[in-house]
């Protein structure tokens, strides 16, 4: 789950990490109003759950209130990588000294927090990894040690950050603190900023909550941003199915969630491009026609691929169940098998008797049928 900057910001408040003052205006009246509570020059932010405001004409200056209303009128409705805009951020504006980068993440190699800083900061880390490697430093953490000052030091030292090494060694700290302490998937400040009078402030955060601990933070993530979800990702949520949509051709069914993202990394690997996410699971006799309904509702779809492997579960019955859904909707587009485990010998005479199709002897020969049907007609992979 993702956070708004006017949302994410207090968590690093509450971990002692400054923060410039500001406040949330949905409106141009309000933007006035907070530019005269605040009394000095102010940046007005767009306040969306995505990156890039700045490229995208969502953060602008004005020197009083009249200039931060029209700044707000010109923000306030604009789109931003699928986002609406309905509320900014009007904050003070920082006289900036130097500018640095920090965050921590949950890093997929080591399965476990990764603590990043840059002494190049208000670039994407993109940006910095890619054209100053040198200038980004990065810690994996034990969580079971955690992250204190002296490993802090030992990360930044000869980043060149002369007398800010330690107030940002210390912000490290609280940085880390803040992401444990709320679940964090990911906590970031760009840019870390020594203004004008020497002090260190975030003027910038993104924060995403792990959703593993929705149901843990439920105060917290009321502040969160809701997922955007397509029509046929609201229909699936509302069917109790795991459905995420894609922009491929190729419809994809398989039961249990491990094997149906490895079916889609198989198709990608082979010059493939799914169209879709979704899981079944050992029910899958029962919720096969609105499975399958929602996938064929997509029409990029060219072809459907289905991948069943079952150990408890009984691929027979799950198979049943889909041969029951395709032969009540009459779907005209390719369909190819993939049936391995518990029952797929009876799973398979039934794909024969009663579809006529073959399953194939294995995933990987199933998925470069289905690709090479989706490219004859005419798709994209």
């Amino acid at each position: 789950m993702n956070f708004e900057e006017h949302a994410a910001k207090p968590l690093l408040q509450a971990a002692g990490i400054a923060i410039p003052r500001g406040c949330l205006a949905r409106s141009v009246a309000e933007a006035q109003a907070a530019a005269t509570a605040l009394g000095v020059p102010v940046v007005v932010k767009a306040q969306v759950p995505a990156g890039k405001r700045s490229k995208a004409g969502g953060i602008l200056a004005a020197d009083g209130p009249a200039a931060a209303g029209k700044a707000a009128n010109a923000i306030l409705g604009m789109e931003i990588a699928g986002h609406r805009v309905e509320a900014v951020l009007v904050e003070e504006r920082a006289t900036i000294a130097a500018e640095y980068y920090a965050a921590v993440v949950n890093d997929a190699a080591s399965k476990g927090p990764l603590v990043m800083a840059s002494s190049e900061g208000g670039m994407d880390i993109e940006e910095i990894a890619a054209s100053k490697p040198d200038r980004l430093r990065r810690a994996l953490v034990d969580i079971l040690q955690g992250f204190d000052l002296e490993a802090a030091r030992a990360m930044i030292d000869g980043l060149g950050l002369g007398s800010d090494e330690a107030p940002v060694a210390e912000t490290l700290v609280a940085l880390y603190r803040a992401y444990r302490d709320n679940d964090g998937e990911l906590l970031e400040v760009n840019p870390l900023a020594r203004l004008g009078d020497g002090r260190l402030v975030a003027l910038d955060c993104k924060f995403a909550l792990d959703d593993s601990g929705i149901q843990r933070r439920q105060e917290l993530s009321s502040g969160g941003s809701p997922e955007t979800l397509t029509t046929l990702e609201t229909r699936g949520k509302a069917l109790g199915l795991r459905y995420i949509e894609l922009d491929g051709d190729i419809g994809v069914l398989g039961n249990g969630a491990g094997l149906t993202m490895t079916t889609m990394d198989v198709i990608a690997h082979r010059g493939g491009r799914p169209a879709n996410f979704l899981e079944i699971g050992g029910d899958a006799y029962t919720k096969a026609r609105p499975a399958l309904e929602l996938v064929l509702d997509n029409p990029k779809v060219k072809c459907l691929l289905v991948n069943f492997c079952g150990a408890f579960a009984r691929t027979d019955v799950m198979t049943g169940g889909l041969i029951d859904a395709w032969e009540a909707l009459s779907p005209t587009l390719p369909i190819y098998f993939s049936v391995h485990g518990t029952g797929s010998a009876e799973a398979q005479a039934m794909l024969r008797q009663r579809l006529g199709v073959s399953p194939y002897k294995t995933m990987d020969g199933a998925i470069v049928a289905a690709i090479a049907a989706a490219r004859e007609a005419g798709g994209p992979s």
